[in-house]
């Protein structure tokens, strides 16, 4: 299979400066406020994002280090198949967020509701569409019943 390769279009900048205590997901930084530094060059492609409540962040998870195939999720205590989880550990560490768009000024986008480390690559950002995001979910696999405590939730080291 041929390699893939991206380049960061910009920064995501928050004020977790490390792993452990950064929210496992947005909903857990409600509030929470940060920036993206995109390159100047791209500038263009932000046009139009301004009329946008949400946007999806596509980054990588540049603190994590190697993959493992089953994890211990930070809302369960059994082994998961990493697919079935959004642990930073995978093979591809991609990661996605949804957040404010708060303001559009040039090259720098004002965030809120960020969960993300300082520092990390921006791969991607898309709009967020309700009619064509959020399907109806008919289930949610292992996370029933445990998503309540989501909000509260902070990262350790086990995924380093």
């Amino acid at each position: 299979m041929k390699s893939v390769k991206y380049k960061p279009i910009g920064v995501i900048r928050s004020p977790f400066q490390d792993v452990e205590g950064v929210p496992i997901q947005p909903c857990g930084a409600s509030g929470v406020l940060g920036t993206i530094e995109m390159e100047p060059h791209l500038e263009p492609g932000l046009k139009d994002l301004s009329g946008f409540s949400h946007i999806i962040l596509i980054y990588h998870f540049h603190a994590s280090k190697g993959y493992v195939l089953e994890v211990k999720p930070f809302l369960d205590d059994s082994l998961r198949g990493v697919f079935s989880t959004r642990a930073p550990r995978r093979p591809n560490p991609i990661g996605l967020s949804v957040v404010r768009l708060v303001a559009v000024e040039r090259c720098t986008l004002r965030i809120q509701d960020v969960d993300v480390l300082d520092g990390t690559p921006l791969l991607d950002i898309k709009p967020l569409v309700p009619e064509f995001d959020s399907p109806g979910v008919d289930r949610i696999g292992w996370l029933s019943g445990k998503v309540r405590g989501v909000q509260s939730a902070r990262a350790d080291d086990r995924f380093k």
